[in-house]
């Protein structure tokens, strides 16, 4: 099976409004969809992309929400986008601590883990983020890196 390519996306910040810093989303009527990324994932869609959400979610280590309150809000965020005609194929996030795991952005973890369940050429693929650490991530995992900034994608060069 020849290998696929696939749109990678940061959650806060690019999918939905980020909290301020130092806060988490953490349950579902905190959650502000941005309404390009439902555009952008459309697109994605119809260009046979495979869409892969890779997020930290920290707040669940530091009991600020359970993983059940996680997956609420991304099984909703995953329902809400498809009810806009946007699929999104997976969602991986890493609960950790930092300095505790391999799956924390930017190191390659979970878009690693992706690639291996989805069949993904990751220099193929893309990364979508709104912060430095998803642009390493990226550069880990040798992807190309789109910058999220207020409902616009660009381009981010060296």
């Amino acid at each position: 099976m020849t290998p696929r390519a696939a749109a990678f996306f940061d959650r806060d910040g690019v999918i939905n409004v980020a909290p301020p810093a130092g806060e988490y989303v953490r349950r579902w009527s905190e959650f502000q969809l941005i309404p390009a990324a439902v555009d952008w994932i459309r697109l994605l869609n119809a260009l046979d992309l495979l869409v892969v959400v890779v997020t930290n979610q920290r707040g669940v280590a530091r009991g600020l929400m359970s993983a059940a309150a996680l997956e609420e809000i991304h099984g909703n965020m995953r329902a809400l986008l498809a009810e806009h005609g946007a699929r999104v194929d997976d969602v991986l996030c890493c609960p950790h601590e930092e300095n505790t795991c391999t799956c924390r952005k930017p190191r390659p973890g979970l878009v690693l883990d992706a690639a291996r369940r989805w069949n993904i050429d990751l220099e193929r693929s893309v990364m979508i983020g709104d912060t430095d650490v998803d642009r390493a991530l990226a550069e880990r995992c040798g992807m190309r890196f789109l910058r999220a900034r207020r409902g616009r994608l660009e381009e981010a060069r060296g």
